[in-house]
């Protein structure tokens, strides 16, 4: 690369960086932050985040496939963590309607810089280290949710790490939403049926989604065998035609982005972790404002596990036999939801007026927050 070369993909980079100097926009790229688990087996019959935050897998009709997806401690040099995939049921007879993607959704408010649908549009360039038990063919996908339009490209997986560096054409037409819902998704192709492979491919041109021309012809089978296996990390998406040294944050930050969808408050200690100060309003209803840590991105849906409790110096210990968000949420200037108002319910045994202690009653307590994509 001549000098003059070399200091225009200097200004490239430079121009197109994010503020604060961020040029990565897919969050937990390195596979660090498994709030869920760390490992997840029998999964193939439905879609969900299953263990790294921000990952979800996209399931198709159903197959017979079945896989196990782990956070592992392995990756390439300046790398802790992967996601690793592994078959563990094949699925040699592939229905037409079947497919499986890794993927992660974007905000449309953080893709602004792209520019789509502007004469300026900017190209895109998407990186990832990859390997597998076997060589393979897999298709990465940018998918424009607002406009049913995507465009698509191959890549090769080997045995050992290798990275894939994949620039993708910017797109004049249709611009994304300036909002917090799922405008764009990074998919990775790993199955698929004729519904989905069946027409003629086309490399790195958007158009209007074609259902039958999303993966490649060559295109390989996670469940073509059992134990196959499918590993990546050090996952960037970047404005521009330059894949730079991908971007690594601190395990903190990288945290906080993840808990902007999704948050798990869970016991770790003891039996007895103490979650919240209640107001008691009845002999069964308590009621709490829950700070966040970090302001979410929509109403979020509350689950729990395990045994929680309610204690006060009246009733003692009693476990919950219901809890749920009521619907009075403090917003941040349209940044996201900073805290919730919790409602937990016992059968009997408290006193009006009082307060009491939300916590956990057995090792297995979580409360968890979902407001993902």
């Amino acid at each position: 690369m001549s000098k003059a070369a070399e200091l225009a993909k200097i200004g490239e980079v430079a121009t197109n960086s994010q503020i604060g100097g961020r040029r990565n926009i897919v969050i937990n790229g390195a596979m660090q932050v498994a709030q869920r688990a760390t490992q997840v087996t029998a999964l193939g019959a439905a879609d969900g985040y299953h263990t790294l935050d921000r990952w979800n897998m996209e399931i198709g009709a159903a197959s017979a496939g079945r896989f196990t997806m782990d956070q592992i401690a392995d990756g390439p040099s300046g790398f802790a963590n992967a996601l690793k995939l592994t078959t563990t049921t094949a699925d040699t007879s592939i229905a037409a309607g079947e497919f499986l993607k890794l993927e992660q959704r974007f905000e449309g408010q953080d893709l602004q810089q792209f520019k789509k649908g502007t004469s300026d549009a900017e190209k895109v360039t998407v990186s990832f280290y990859v390997k597998g038990d076997a060589a393979a063919t897999y298709t990465c996908e940018l998918e424009d949710v607002d406009n049913t339009r995507s465009i698509n490209q191959a890549f090769a997986v080997t045995t050992d790490w290798t990275r894939v560096i994949l620039t993708f054409a910017a797109d004049t037409s249709d611009p994304l939403g300036d909002d917090a819902n799922n405008s764009l998704q990074l998919n990775i192709w790993l199955h698929g049926g004729a519904t989905y492979s069946g027409g003629t491919f086309v490399s790195n041109a958007w158009k209007d989604i074609v259902e039958n021309t999303r993966m490649a012809e060559s295109h390989t089978s996670i469940f073509d065998s059992d134990a196959r296996t499918f590993f990546i990390t050090g996952v960037q998406m970047e404005v521009g035609s330059v894949a730079t040294p991908f971007e690594h944050r601190s395990n903190g930050e990288e945290l906080a982005l993840c808990q902007r969808y999704f948050y798990k408050s869970e016991n770790t200690d003891s039996d007895y972790k103490r979650y919240s100060v209640m107001f008691v309003e009845s002999t069964v209803n308590t009621r709490s404002k829950y700070p966040l840590p970090i302001p979410m991105r929509d109403h979020p849906a509350l689950t729990k596990t395990g045994t929680l409790a309610i204690y006060n110096s009246v009733g003692g210990i009693i476990d919950l036999t219901a809890i749920s968000l009521n619907p009075v949420f403090t917003q941040n200037a349209g940044l996201g939801f900073r805290d919730v108002c919790i409602f937990a319910v016992v059968g009997s045994g408290l006193t009006a007026g009082t307060v009491a202690t939300l916590l956990s009653n057995n090792a297995a307590a979580s409360l968890q927050f979902d407001a993902e994509l």
